[in-house]
């Protein structure tokens, strides 16, 4: 058991209760959540967090500069509006904000995010509050509900907003966001690796819980058979007796078959609305026995049919299954100026106008407009309109200029190792094609965040040195309008 979360009532006090093995954990749940100016007369004299932490501190320092109040304009027309016949309030936005980065800038899930928060005054501070916190800021499932109110819109308003911060603070400037490196991977999904035993194995497990679950009785469901069928056909597999493993897959393809024909017949003695919900699980199931080895578009996952399998050309993974995603970023300092995901594994040059004009998008704000998009030679063949694509198979008509900027493709190549490594794009456990979308936004605006917190910690070090040498002070530039503490 890895842990579930549930409200209990103690001395008429709702208790939000964490369940690990091996220890409980009691925090007491807010029922709504102050503004500053709204703190209860208690609290008035508790000492504030800024008064506890480093204000040095660069995520103090991050929190300060980026613009929340826009970003709650750019939000609130998205959500849903709230009506006042009672029921709890909202949460704040900038609660909310604050989470979805911390959980993308520092790989977490729901659940460790919302842990962390309790413990960590810094990232208290980063979402608003202004005295030290002792309960949990909501519950975790929450999270999933505000990314689906927000969509793919309101990521991408996280996202926007982390580029403005760092072209305020001066990090990068209009000429560096106009030049582009766009390229694709794969954002992997949270799934088994599909194997036929396996996926039959769980089709007829899933249709016969449907028929319990329902009241329907099965003729028969091969409770004890299907399990054993399929730990034989691994065996086979691995020690290569492959013909006595394509004879256990066709006794489970039997045996599927058999299942989802007596489960059709009894189906049409039930309500419209089980039929409906049943009929989905059927046509799955349908899927599956029909697909061979050489189809197209075949299902990988039982509970994910928008999973893919797309093959890179790696040698240590031929083939992942997921979704093509396409990311841009500077050319020079790396900040990612757009992400989103492309379903139905397109070719990539036909993804290289979609991802730019999302790109001018992000960078309406900033009043840039990408000009110059440098891509690998899967882009060639595409031409966009207004923007210069550069890449190296025009060898012979690029000037010594251009061969420079080709020559910084490869940047964009560790980005998306820190994506997948520190900021959770390597599985996708979000829901759907829509989860997809969102989860990409999430881990590029986490990404933004860990760079703009590299760059103040940077600045700040830069400060130290200059300090120690005063002499030095006149002759360095310091960018105007910027002060940071040492």
């Amino acid at each position: 058991m890895q842990g579930f979360i549930c409200v209990i009532g103690v001395l008429e006090l709702p208790v939000f209760v964490t369940l690990r093995p091996g220890f409980w954990q009691f925090s007491p749940m807010r029922t709504r959540r102050p503004a500053a100016e709204q703190l209860p007369a208690d609290e008035l004299f508790r000492s504030r967090l800024e008064n506890q932490i480093d204000v040095r501190h660069p995520l103090v320092q991050l929190s300060h500069r980026l613009p929340w109040s826009a970003l709650e304009q750019a939000l609130s027309p998205r959500l849903p509006a709230t009506t006042g016949a009672g029921g709890r309030p909202a949460l704040p936005l900038r609660l909310i904000a604050g989470l979805l980065y911390l959980k993308h800038a520092y790989d977490l899930s729901d659940e460790a995010v919302c842990e962390r928060w309790l413990e960590n005054p810094y990232w208290q501070f980063f979402t608003g509050e202004v005295v030290f916190q002792t309960c949990l800021p909501c519950d975790p499932s929450s999270l999933t509900r505000w990314r689906q109110r927000l969509g793919e819109a309101g990521m991408e308003a996280l996202l926007a907003h982390t580029i403005n911060t760092a072209h305020a603070m001066k990090a990068v400037d209009a000429r560096e966001l106009s030049r582009v490196i766009v390229d694709t991977t794969v954002q992997e999904k949270a799934i088994a690796h599909p194997t036929d035993s396996r996926l039959l194995e769980v089709a007829r497990k899933k249709l016969v819980l449907l028929a319990k679950r329902h009241g329907i009785v099965l003729r028969q469901t091969y409770v004890r058979q299907g399990p054993g069928l399929s730990r034989k056909a691994g065996r086979y597999a691995h020690a290569r007796q492959f013909k006595r493993m394509r004879k256990v897959l066709r006794r489970q393809r039997t045996i599927l078959g058999r299942v989802l024909r007596d489960l059709q017949r009894k189906l049409a003695q039930q309500e419209p609305s089980v039929r409906e919900r049943i009929g989905v699980w059927l046509e799955r199931a349908q899927r599956l026995l029909t697909q061979r080895p050489k189809d197209k578009q075949k299902l990988y996952a039982l509970h994910a049919p928008e999973v893919e399998c797309i093959s890179k050309g790696k040698a240590s993974s031929p083939y992942e299954f997921g979704v093509k995603v396409g990311i841009a970023v500077s050319a020079r300092k790396g900040l990612i100026v757009g992400a989103r995901s492309f379903p139905g594994n397109p070719y990539d040059g036909d993804t290289l106008a979609e991802q730019l004009e999302q790109a001018r998008g992000l960078l309406q704000d900033v009043n840039v407009i990408p000009q110059v998009a440098i891509v690998d030679l899967g882009y060639r063949g595409r031409d966009v309109e207004g923007v210069q694509i550069l890449h190296r198979g025009q060898a012979k008509t690029l000037t010594r200029r251009q061969w420079r900027w080709i020559k910084r493709r490869q940047a964009v190549e560790p980005v998306i190792g820190h994506l997948k490594q520190d900021c959770r794009l390597n599985r996708c456990h979000l829901k759907g094609a829509q989860g997809d979308a969102l989860h990409v936004l999430g881990c590029a605006a986490g990404y933004n965040l860990r760079w703009l917190l590299r760059w103040i910690a940077f600045l700040r070090a830069w400060l130290q040195v200059v300090r120690a040498r005063p002499s030095t002070c006149s002759s360095i530039m310091w960018p105007p309008n910027m002060a940071f503490g040492v």
